[in-house]
């Protein structure tokens, strides 16, 4: 039960909740959203931002944390490794086990290439088995591609860019097509048509579920399919470099065994980062619903070899991050809970938002309700407000939490709340990298030849902003496109000379900049104790 501080606060939800269950909160207007996001968002925080130094997007604004993995050492010199003896030879290399990497190297194994994939944990240990609430596709009568495009579009601050948002929604109903025949348990009717909500932005119930892990689903099956196919998966073993050839494009990546410290060549014709966010770097000092190993690592090794990042200055705060009990500060609460008819209420109990604004400006509200305005709960730790669950069950029946949202009941369950009939309390909780590297539309980065990325490591197929059942969309639909054009071009690729000049070019560049740090990166993993990093 909660603490007897939150009993008048749960009071006046409990006697509002009838009138806020009928009650229709209006849409905020564009102008208002871009004032409110202005004066609370995080990514509008000037002095959390700094300008890059050194690089290719020299000048450009980027979060304080992140430009110091990126003007960082590397964790090696070119005469640490004999580049001449590789440990590993194969046509496409995959860094990154999560969805993104694994649809990837199952397109690229079908496609006859000698692939495998490298991770610093497990196959499968990755921001994929967070997610919880659905993978958007216009695929119902209704719906269309060009309707998902304008709700992502807008939903994005109109920044996407549009030949990689355009193929995202135009390649969703055969993604889902692809992962119902791989065995994806999606929520259906008793007929077998496929369950689809709305989320928040989308003016469509586009969203294909597997209750509230979603994602997890997503990723057994992958998996699955993966080890199935006999695709080497090589874990525990981080890439900390990667490897160009004389010519200047990728060609392959320096490994770290992560518990031995071994370091190991894999040469390859094609390379693809799927690395995945950087949650783990804790930006600002927000908690984070990614998982352990989301530090950010593809962005850094792009970026040493001169792969360009497009919107490294914009994150994802979701807004309903568990803010109580502690020992699950900033786990995510699926925005599902909020499409199944549950409102966000301040401390009087008084609902301040549509419960289905997009995801940064839900973020900036509950913010704003906990700072200027004083209405948020105070948990001991901080301000939150309550998620208001149990009108799910008002509206929808007794049964369907269980039925639609049983992990949320669970993870709840476990500390003593009952969230059929007690609200819960939430916060933003940093969730997702908007900005990433820059790629052309078949997935190779803009200006580092055979080097291709796919997932969170991207940047511009959200643009400024991404709407829910975006991200499990485009692990997959990227995934595949990154996996199959990879396989098709080291069909014709003749490696030239290894080499890692690059590090002492990057050096020199850092020297002639003046910048004096002892940071090396990439970080590969949060450092929570008071010993030195790995």
């Amino acid at each position: 039960m909660y603490a007897k501080e939150f009993e008048a606060s749960l009071k006046a939800v409990e006697a509002a909740r009838a009138e806020n269950i009928a009650y229709e909160p209006r849409r905020m207007t564009a102008q208002e959203k871009e004032d409110l996001l202005a004066a609370y968002h995080p990514d509008y925080k000037k002095n959390e931002f700094t300008t890059l130094r050194i690089g290719p997007n020299k000048g450009e604004q980027v979060p304080h944390e992140l430009a110091e993995m990126l003007e960082a050492h590397s964790r090696i010199s070119a005469s640490d490794v004999d580049l001449s003896a590789p440990k590993y030879d194969v046509d496409v290399l995959i860094i990154g086990g999560g969805g993104a990497g694994s649809s990837a190297a199952i397109e690229a194994h079908e496609a006859g290439a000698n692939v495998m994939i490298v991770t610093k944990l497990r196959i499968g240990d990755a921001n994929t088995m967070m997610a919880e609430g659905g993978i958007q596709a216009a695929d119902k009568p209704n719906d269309s591609p060009a309707i998902h495009f304008l709700d992502a579009f807008g939903g994005g601050h109109f920044a996407a860019k549009r030949e990689l948002l355009s193929k995202l929604v135009c390649d969703a109903p055969e993604a889902i097509q692809w992962l119902n025949e791989l065995g994806v348990e999606f929520d259906k009717t008793a007929d077998g048509t496929m369950v689809t909500t709305h989320g928040g932005g989308t003016s469509r119930k586009r969203m294909h579920a597997a209750k509230d892990y979603s994602g997890a689903e997503i990723m057994r099956t992958l998996r699955d399919e993966v080890l199935n196919r006999g695709i080497p998966v090589i874990d525990f073993t981080s890439a900390i470099e990667l490897i160009l050839d004389e010519n200047g494009k990728a060609a392959g990546a320096v490994l770290m065994n992560m518990e031995t410290k071994e370091l190991m060549i894999a040469k390859a014709k094609t390379v693809i980062i799927a690395t995945g966010g950087a949650g783990r770097m804790h930006y600002q000092g927000f908690p984070t619903s990614n998982h352990y190993g989301a530090t950010a690592d593809g962005l850094v090794l792009g970026y040493r070899v001169g792969a360009k990042l497009l919107y490294a200055d914009t994150l994802q705060y979701h807004p309903t991050g568990a803010a109580y009990p502690q020992q699950i500060f900033g786990a995510l609460v699926t925005e599902k809970v909020r499409s199944l008819g549950a409102k966000l209420v301040n401390r009087d109990g008084k609902v301040f938002m549509h419960p289905l604004e997009t995801r940064d400006v839900s973020a900036a509200s509950i913010i704003r309700e906990c700072s200027d305005r004083d209405e948020g709960v105070d948990t001991g730790t901080g301000k939150a407000v309550w998620l208001d669950t149990p009108m799910i069950e008002a509206i929808g029946g007794e049964g369907t939490i269980e039925k639609r949202i049983p992990a949320m009941m669970r993870m709840f369950a476990s500390y003593g709340i009952d969230i059929r009939k007690e609200p819960i309390l939430v916060y933003p909780t940093l969730h997702y990298q908007n900005g990433g590297l820059d790629i052309n539309v078949d997935g190779q980065t803009t200006n580092v030849e055979n080097l291709y990325v796919a997932g969170e490591a991207v940047g511009g197929i959200h643009g400024r902003n991404r709407l829910m059942g975006n991200s499990l969309l485009d692990i997959i639909v990227f995934g595949r496109s990154a996996g199959k054009n990879a396989a098709a071009k080291a069909k014709e690729v003749t490696i030239g000379a290894l080499t890692l000049d690059h590090i002492a070019k990057f050096d020199a560049e850092r020297a002639a900049a003046g910048i004096e740090t002892d940071a090396v990166s990439p970080k590969l993993l949060p450092n929570y104790t008071n010993q030195p990093s790995i």
